[in-house]
């Protein structure tokens, strides 16, 4: 063991106030667990002052997507949750990247064989990975003196390094969520630490470098309960502190399934695709599995940052409900200044309306109160750029107590009036309706909603008549009431 070395690396470590990490794998997406993950470290390192910490965990080549890594950053940075670059130790400034970091993590389990906590096996298995020796059955390699397993070892003969797990005993995880989680030692199996090619295990790594870069808190999702255990025989092996850990329960599709991107469930960037807003987003995520106590529920992230608080994370899984998502969207959207709701929608209004003469702003204020998802505005406006087919069974209706004949006679009375407006603009038009009404001693409604069945073809829009009309332009307005009025003649005669 050279202890110059363990000791340079050891005053290397960072030290003072909080420090999380977020420590995902390349795998190609960032699902809405892996978002919920980083948004809790973040939250939790933030609140105190502290530092957040990205680390790529790419050390499984076998499940490495190129390219997974900038989907990573951009997802966070997209999402507001900045990490804090720190000086690699042997690298560039950025991100932690584990490949780059290699040749660390063989001193550390070589240390461990040193110390009689690990071992070197030479037993020829095709998967690294394999949970073997089971505890009941130990690994021929585990007795090997470590004189020869070292001479072995430096001779070039292929070899894992896995830990000697005590047989005897019990060890305790202190969990800030779940609380103590003991495991009998004999119930644990020798996990691997250090692979044939050289490159470390997960769960290697993780300690290796949650200690070097000196997290205080560790988040993960449940799923690695019951590693934990055998991370702490690690840290009592180096005679390391051990940090605090926080569990979090997986988010689920329903009572029975987890989320999978295998089986259609979204990803963070399929919620972007889909017309979400990236701050209502992370609010819901927020809300998976977290409770910030009181009504409210609609937080901006520097408000969660404020009351974040671990005490209110669940043990129970959480429930990604579409429905609640939708309700939370349409609050953002709703809360977004015009100008901003305008620029969010136009690609999605010019992806239905076409005609460039239209005007996209007008259209947008019409939406933003009738609106969950901007994916949803094509199908809602699709009429401006064409009417489409439409049943005159449209022209009934109890409420505003139209029907074929009324809805004719309206539509009669109304196209002079349009004709004739002096001006073409909402008041104007309003107006003229609304003392077209008046005179034909008919409700508002009695008249518009056949206006509206005509300029449209549809019996739900994000405007009413009056918004249509002016957006629509006098020329297709009066167009349309025309063939409104043809199609009613017809039917009726």
């Amino acid at each position: 063991m050279d202890k110059k070395w363990f000791d340079d690396m050891e005053a290397k470590i960072p030290g003072g106030g909080v420090r999380t990490r977020f420590a995902p794998s390349p795998t190609g997406y960032m699902h809405v667990g892996g978002l919920r993950t980083a948004l809790y470290a973040y939250l939790i390192a933030k609140k105190d002052g502290g530092t957040f910490v990205l680390r790529i965990e790419d050390t499984d080549t076998a499940r490495f997507v190129e390219g997974a890594t900038e989907i990573i950053i951009d997802t966070l940075k997209g999402a507001g949750l900045v990490y804090d670059e720190g000086p690699d130790v042997g690298g560039p400034a950025g991100p932690y990247t584990q490949s780059e970091r290699k040749a660390l993590y063989k001193p550390y389990a070589e240390f461990l064989c040193e110390n009689n906590s690990a071992y070197y096996c030479f037993c020829a298995r095709s998967d690294d990975n394999a949970a073997f020796p089971t505890p009941d059955v130990d690994d021929p390699c585990r007795n090997l003196p470590y004189e020869e397993s070292k001479r072995r070892a430096d001779a070039g003969e292929p070899f894992t390094i896995r830990m000697k797990t005590p047989r005897d005993g019990s060890t305790t995880v202190t969990d800030m969520v779940f609380g103590e989680i003991t495991a009998q030692n004999n119930t644990l199996d020798d996990m691997i630490l250090l692979k044939s090619d050289g490159l470390p295990t997960y769960n290697f790594a993780n300690v290796i470098d949650d200690h070097l870069m000196g997290i205080t808190h560790v988040l993960r999702g449940s799923e690695y309960i019951s590693s934990a255990p055998k991370y702490n025989l690690l840290y009592k092996a180096f005679g390391w502190k051990i940090p605090e850990y926080i569990t979090v329960s997986q988010v689920m599709r329903d009572a029975q399934h987890k989320l999978s991107k295998r089986d259609g469930d979204p990803t963070y960037d399929d919620l972007l695709k889909q017309g979400y807003l990236p701050d209502a987003v992370l609010n819901y995520v927020a809300l998976l599995g977290w409770s910030p106590g009181g009504e409210q529920e609609i937080f901006s992230l520097p408000e969660m940052r404020d009351i974040f608080d671990i005490s209110g994370i669940s043990k129970s899984p959480a429930i990604f409900d579409t429905e609640k998502l939708n309700h939370f969207n349409s609050e953002y959207i709703r809360a977004l200044p015009p100008e901003k709701f305008a620029a969010a929608a136009l690609p999605y209004i010019r992806k239905a309306v076409k005609n460039e003469s239209l005007p996209a702003d007008a259209i947008a204020a019409i939406l933003q109160a009738r609106c969950e998802k901007l994916s949803d505005i094509p199908e809602k406006i699709d009429f401006f750029d064409e009417l489409p087919e439409y049943s005159i069974e449209l022209y009934t209706h109890k409420k505003s107590k139209t029907d074929g004949a009324i809805s004719l006679e309206m539509l009669d009375a109304a196209l002079p009036v349009l004709e004739e407006l002096p001006e073409w603009t909402s008041e104007a038009i309003h107006d003229a309706f609304v003392g077209l009404a008046e005179r034909l001693e008919v409700k508002n409604a009695t008249l518009m909603w056949p206006v509206r069945i005509a300029v449209s073809g549809k019996a739900v829009t994000p405007g009413g008549a009056v918004e249509i009309c002016r957006i629509l332009g006098r020329a297709e307005t009066l167009l349309r009431i025309t063939g409104g009025i043809g199609k009613l003649r017809e039917a009726i005669q």
